[in-house]
């Protein structure tokens, strides 16, 4: 499986895809670890092990997410794990690992219920596209879960664009 995103068109493809400019692209092959790499660079930016159960149908999903200034994404999880690759800006990801700033083109890891507490760049809009390994059940739903019931109820100012869902075949 690879997920190709095209840095120039902003658009994401489903296997094998040619590209006219700089693309990141994604791989999951049998039980080699999900890697990101970006095209026309040598090696992966990040290579992890996952562990996907075979009883259950997944689905990669691509997407990107953007924020304005100071924007907040309060701690929630996602169930599937999934690498990110920021695009532009700064985002200071705080999780039970510790404090981490990403900045452009630099990709992590976060895996399945993994909590984290997001914040953009006061200064800079930021964004990042990722792939999300999900259970094939959040299909179409947004995989976000806040885990403070209040802050499901406070204004989101980050904006997830749906790029591609397709089957995973293990």
């Amino acid at each position: 499986m690879s997920v190709v995103y095209d840095l120039t068109t902003a658009k994401a493809h489903f296997g094998a895809a040619r590209v006219n400019g700089p693309a990141l692209v994604w791989e999951l092959v049998g039980t080699e670890p999900l890697v990101t790499h970006c095209h026309k660079v040598e090696g992966a930016a990040l290579e992890v092990d996952v562990e996907l159960d075979p009883a259950v149908e997944w689905i990669a999903r691509c997407d990107r997410v953007e924020f304005p200034a100071g924007g907040v994404a309060y701690r929630h999880v996602h169930p599937g794990p999934g690498i990110r690759r920021l695009l532009h800006g700064a985002l200071t990801i705080d999780s039970p690992d510790g404090v981490s700033t990403y900045r452009s083109e630099e990709a992590w890891f976060e895996g399945a219920d993994h909590p984290v507490l997001a914040t953009a760049s006061v200064t800079d809009e930021t964004a990042f596209v990722r792939v999300l390994l999900l259970p094939a059940a959040w299909r179409r739903r947004r995989s976000i879960r806040y885990l403070d019931p209040a802050d499901e109820e406070k204004p989101k100012l980050q904006r997830a664009t749906v790029l591609l869902e397709e089957r995973l075949t293990l």
